[in-house]
């Protein structure tokens, strides 16, 4: 497996990680499990952030290109 490969499965596990921390923390009712929850997610955010800049620089990720005033208008008028 390349180094791509590597970075790219690492990004969708932690968006999975993020995606399970954004259900499960609303849902609990300790406020000690809660805050926790909330460190290891922030926690996660980090290495996502990281993941995601590494894989910038080695244009292993190429972000879609920015919306024109004109389609965030057209989005806006259907909501």
């Amino acid at each position: 497996m390349d180094e791509k490969a590597m970075v790219a499965d690492a990004l969708v596990g932690v968006n999975g990680e993020l995606k399970m921390f954004g259900d499960m923390i609303p849902q609990t009712e300790d406020k000690e499990l809660k805050q926790c929850l909330k460190q290891i997610r922030n926690q996660c955010e980090m290495s996502q952030e990281k993941l995601y800049d590494a894989a910038r620089e080695r244009s292993y990720y190429v972000p879609a290109a920015k919306a024109t005033q004109e389609e965030i208008n057209h989005v806006k008028s259907i909501l």
